[in-house]
């Protein structure tokens, strides 16, 4: 865990974190104040609830979780998220590829950002399909170095979507100029989903859940088309095999 600047003897500016996953412990080794949010004894969950204790308010959170943080479905699961979003400001939801984290773990991940206290309105969601590197044991680097990869697009997103957030709120009071959100689509890289819809779906925070998929509809030839090649292979097979039978004599 990596830390910003302290405030006061307990309090951080900021937590850049990459905790233990799937760990578990032992229910009397884990301390009150935590269990008291979330009853579990999964690290990852823990370790979440114990970074909000541990930033001022006001500061902010970029957390690596595996995936199923995102979606879990027993009560810790629910409860954590819902804490998030309800009583703090979870910015983004980063889906990382299974693989990233090879040779050492093939667990698929994500990266959670939040801020202590403030509101959840939007959450922005980004899909990391390819980081530039193969997705397996070797983790060789693909393409040139100039080549753009999904962790490219996100830089490049990711102060436009807090620009137009910045510029919205500044907006909200006014009757003119009314400032619109980009990233509606939700069939691209980048989207957001409004609290309200989050909440509808028991706070599940899967992009899995938001993200639309487009299904490309596959073209076949007719089947007179198909059998047509096939004779002609057939009659060129046949062929074939006249000539290496006269060849043969």
């Amino acid at each position: 865990m990596r830390v910003g600047s302290v405030t006061g003897n307990c309090c951080f500016d900021v937590i850049v974190a990459n905790p233990p996953f799937k760990g578990s412990l032992d229910e009397e080794d884990v301390h009150k104040t935590l269990t008291g949010k979330v009853k579990t004894k999964k690290t990852e969950l823990l370790f979440i609830v114990l970074m909000l204790r541990m930033l001022k308010l006001g500061g902010r959170c970029a957390v690596i979780v595996p995936d199923g943080v995102t979606f879990g479905l027993s009560n810790a699961h629910k409860a954590l998220r819902q804490i998030l979003i309800d009583e703090h400001q979870l910015e983004a939801v980063i889906k990382l590829p299974s693989g990233v984290f090879k040779p050492y773990a093939g667990v698929s991940t994500a990266i959670l950002l939040f801020t202590k206290g403030g509101q959840t309105d939007n959450v922005f969601f980004f899909d990391v399909q390819a980081d530039g590197k193969t997705l397996d044991d070797k983790r060789d680097k693909i393409g040139a170095e100039d080549d753009w990869q999904d962790l490219d697009v996100l830089r490049e997103a990711w102060p436009k979507w807090i620009d137009s957030v910045s510029r919205k709120a500044l907006a909200a009071g006014s009757s003119k100029n009314k400032q619109s959100l980009p990233f509606k689509d939700r069939k691209a890289k980048a989207f957001y989903v409004p609290k309200s819809e989050i909440a509808e779906n028991g706070y599940d925070l899967s992009i899995n859940r938001y993200k639309e998929i487009v299904h490309e509809e596959e073209k076949y030839d007719l089947p007179k088309v198909i059998l047509g090649r096939l004779k002609k292979l057939e009659a060129e097979i046949a062929s074939d095999l006249e000539e290496l039978e006269a060849m043969l004599g």
